[in-house]
């Protein structure tokens, strides 16, 4: 597959990305490499990484616990504890081998050690590779609330394998459906529309669809790095579904979602209330609804959640001045951007889902 001029950097892919990667490192002169992990990519992913790794310049392993909870800035106090103590400097190179909290949180570190250090991206998730790894937005949850403190900073390269997919459960790979679904669902009909009858997808072919998936989400970033506009966009279902991801991380009494599983059900909801403001027909709403209840299972909601999940939609990154801004759907390939929606219509869409 042909590499992607992304904002300063490539997306490459596969064999061709290893060379790259060599060639890369062997040209920049590298004091040490760290490889950061958690423990599902050192278990599964690692082993299929260092052979391809050809270089004779020190490399140290940095493991961290798997899971959403890690993403935090403890954990970047032990990372940037440990960088330091093994000898890291301004010529180290940061290798970030995992899912999206991988390089989320290796991204940020790396952006911030000695001022900032090189890093490069090595996704092995579905997710990481068609959403986190791309556009250079790092950083770490404040507690429950997602993403609250971190950097636009791109890695040097995005390299994307996916015989690492074969690690993955079932429910992971659908995680990262849900973004792909997504990018067809704010910028292409036509892809979204492959993504219709799932069970018809030839899943020989399925890398081009991820190929197709960071195509499309590349092209909005680079025409909005710093998310003034458009890149908004690529918000659509994260508006309620991190609110959702959040509420489920905070309360005990309810199972923990993976991310795709909270954005599947915040653009349903945020479907339902494009249909509601007459930017989507009827019939579109219930194919989006009915295509994406297809691959997700329902979560059940009880009427005591709302308020709570209504109460965490203050912190989204998009609010200005006070006021909750969506990214709705302006038929199915297009979006419309810093909308504000009253609770009542909220409320609206969550009896909806629950139907």
């Amino acid at each position: 597959m042909p590499s992607i001029a992304a904002n300063g950097y490539p997306i490459v892919f596969h064999e061709k990305g290893y060379e790259f990667l060599n060639d890369f490192i062997k040209e920049h002169k590298y004091s040490n490499i760290f490889i950061v992990v958690d423990t599902h990519s050192n278990d599964y992913c690692l082993n299929r990484f260092l052979p391809f790794l050809a270089t004779d310049v020190t490399i140290e392993i940095i493991e961290i616990e798997s899971g959403e909870s890690e993403k935090n800035i403890h954990t970047c106090l032990e990372i940037w504890s440990i960088l330091t103590e093994l000898g890291g400097d301004r010529k180290t190179l940061m290798l970030n081998l995992g899912g999206g909290v991988i390089t989320d949180i290796g991204g940020f570190v790396a952006s911030t050690f000695k001022r900032g250090i090189d890093f490069i991206h090595v996704p092995t998730t579905l997710l990481a590779m068609v959403d986190a790894s791309v556009g250079g937005k790092n950083g770490v949850d404040l507690g429950a609330l997602k993403n609250q403190i971190g950097v636009i900073n791109v890695p040097k390269m995005v390299l994307i394998d996916t015989e690492f997919l074969t690690t993955l459960p079932q429910n992971e790979l659908r995680s990262g459906l849900a973004e792909m679904l997504k990018h067809g669902l704010i910028f292409d009909a036509d892809y979204w529309a492959e993504f219709r009858d799932l069970s018809s997808i030839d899943y020989a072919d399925f890398d081009t669809l991820i190929y197709r998936s960071i195509a499309i989400k590349n092209e909005i970033v680079m025409q909005d790095p710093t998310e003034n506009g458009i890149r908004k966009a690529l918000n659509f279902g994260h508006t309620l579904g991190h609110a959702i991801e959040s509420y489920f991380l905070l309360n005990e009494t309810k199972k923990t979602l993976l991310h795709g599983e909270a954005i599947a059900v915040g653009m349903i909801l945020e479907s339902y209330i494009s249909w509601q403001k007459k930017l989507l027909s009827a019939a579109e709403y219930l194919e989006i609804k009915n295509t994406i209840n297809s691959v997700f299972d329902i979560i059940p909601f009880d009427e005591t959640d709302i308020n709570p999940i209504l109460d965490l939609l203050i912190h989204d990154k998009k609010n200005e001045y006070g006021k909750i801004q969506f990214a709705l759907l302006d038929g199915i390939g297009k979006t419309k951007i810093n909308q504000e929606i009253e609770n009542e219509l909220i409320i609206k869409s969550f009896n909806d889902y629950k139907t």
